[in-house]
């Protein structure tokens, strides 16, 4: 093969792998790529890739190759933790230059260093790579190092070369010319998608970052909440790996690759995000009577008021000439009812057990039987409509309205997800994340959306949903479940419709329920 046919074969390999790395997007093989390219280009025995620091005062081995050693340190093949490829320091520690290692001289000056024989070298100082050869019984020789600079003239790293060897003869030579044009024209191109993939990088850190900043915000408002958008995402990607892994059922096959897994993970994180508009006197309301406080001691100041008006009309009758015998009893059975009605309210603001239509009538005939006189002489009802309608809400604490205003979430939620202009790869995540009280007989909520009509990771991420929220352990309203009794109630919403059957088996077979109880919950739970 002439020089012409061996220049155009580099050329076309050059091309080749210009497209290659503007198309790679995992970090480690875009490295090992580049130095794989160098090396074919210019038939080097070994290649070396150096990152700039985050500091900006260091070049960090990423990649390190020697084929004739077999040696493969980096990318995929992590680098030894003895420390032998310790970060290079471009300063000394009088802050000046550290140009006598050629690798932090080619960085510094911005300019390519081509050298024939390392060992004939004064300039720079080969005591690294002298101790290496005596260790590994090797001759380093030719060595062509090239600052990697991106498009704004940034330096990112170095690319080193070393030991071109002469493909017919088969010994040691030097970096021609055309190999170290053929290289610097590598080097910026590398440099260039490098930095493409750094400023990527970046943007879905800040882009993560802001989804834990909208978390964090209604963390200040609710702790409980916060658990929550925690534990949700870590479990709904337990339960899209069990699916994937699980070779029985209806979704035998189904797989998410890492982008799909990516976007999955960003939708479940996101999928409470409409909580930030939920007033926090709603999102933690754990008695019936809680607004910014809990009502009942006003309740409680009441009835103080209640048993002393009935103390005064008893010493009212004993001094207005009555027996004082009967006075007293009836006042001993007032105070007996007063504290037997006392106990009913205070119970009933717990809302840990459903209301019966006995009790709804005795708190209604609580609220007509007292009335209380304030300090200013002002007779009032016991109870207004607002506390009468609060302590007789059937199960739970939650009025109607204010479970209005909880379902509203996720409309919030849709809303604020749909402004978003999501790129190619995450355009699912609104229709993930808005569908998460949806169900498969659709009679969910907010658009009683159909199973035909919602994917598998919407209704995976409603099985997460549902699982976390029963066995949670900091809900101001309720006692978490043990698993057992979480499994018993999905399984009945498995029946009922209200969650995928094929999804929830896939849960039980691939026993993610144990996985996540290992991770979040107590042991008294882990039954």
């Amino acid at each position: 093969m002439n020089d012409l046919e061996k220049s155009r074969r580099r050329l076309e390999l050059l091309y080749d792998v210009g497209i290659s790395l503007s198309s790679e997007k995992h970090l480690p093989k875009l490295l090992e790529k580049i130095v794989q390219a160098a090396k074919c280009i210019t038939n080097a025995d070994g290649g070396t890739l150096y990152l700039l620091s985050e500091d900006g005062r260091s070049l960090r081995y990423e990649i390190v190759r020697t084929d004739s050693l077999d040696l493969a340190y980096g990318g995929s093949a992590p680098l030894p933790a003895s420390g032998i490829f310790a970060n290079l320091p471009l300063y000394r520690p009088d802050g000046s230059n550290n140009d006598a290692i050629v690798a932090a001289y080619a960085a510094l000056s911005a300019s390519t260093v081509n050298i024939a024989d390392a060992y004939e070298v004064k300039d720079f100082d080969f005591t690294g790579p002298r101790a290496f050869d005596a260790r590994m019984g090797y001759r380093s020789r030719s060595f062509l190092t090239v600052p990697m600079k991106n498009h704004e003239n940034e330096l990112i790293g170095v690319l080193q070369l070393i030991n071109a060897i002469d493909p017919e003869t088969g010994k040691t030579t030097v970096f021609r010319e055309t190999d170290q044009r053929l290289v610097e024209s590598l080097a910026s191109q590398a440099a260039v998608a490098l930095s493409n993939r750094q400023l990527m990088h970046q943007m879905e850190s800040l882009f993560e970052a802001t989804i834990r900043m909208i978390n964090t915000a209604i963390a200040k408002k609710s702790a409980f909440t916060n658990s929550h958008c925690v534990r949700v995402p870590e479990l709904t990607m337990l339960i899209a790996e069990a699916v994937c892994a699980d070779t029985e059922g209806p979704l035998a096959g189904w797989t998410l690759n890492e982008t799909e897994q990516h976007e999955l993970r960003i939708a479940a994180l996101m999928h409470d995000c409409g909580k930030i508009t939920t007033p926090v006197h709603v999102i933690d309301k754990s008695r019936k009577l809680e607004t910014i406080f809990d009502r009942i001691a006003l309740i409680d100041t009441r009835f103080e008021v209640v048993r002393r008006d009935a103390k005064i009309r008893m010493l009212e009758t004993i001094a207005a000439g009555a027996d004082a015998a009967p006075a007293k009893a009836e006042h001993a059975r007032l105070l007996e009812e007063i504290a037997e009605d006392q106990a009913l309210l205070q119970r009933s603001n717990l809302g840990s057990e459903r209301m019966s239509d006995s009790d709804v009538e005795r708190i209604k005939e609580i609220a007509r039987k007292y009335r209380w006189t304030s300090a200013d002489g002002v007779n009032h009802p016991f109870l207004d409509e607002d506390e009468i309608v609060n302590l007789t809400i059937i199960a739970g604490t939650l009025t109607a309205p204010e479970r209005q205003i909880i379902n509203d979430h996720i409309v919030a939620t849709i809303n604020m997800l749909e402004e978003l202009p999501w790129p190619k790869h995450l355009t699912n995540v609104p229709e993930i994340a808005g569908n998460h009280h949806e169900r498969m007989d659709g009679q969910g909520y907010p658009r009683g959306v159909r199973a035909g009509e919602l994917s598998v990771q919407a209704r995976i991420l409603a099985i997460a949903d549902i699982f976390e929220a029963l066995t949670a352990s900091d809900r101001p309203y309720k006692t978490p479940m043990k698993v057992s009794e979480a499994l018993s109630i999905l399984e009945k919403f498995k029946q009922r419709g209200h969650i995928d059957p094929d999804i929830f088996d896939s849960f039980v077979r691939q026993q993610v329920h144990k996985r996540y109880a290992e991770l979040f919950l107590t042991p008294e739970q882990q039954e």
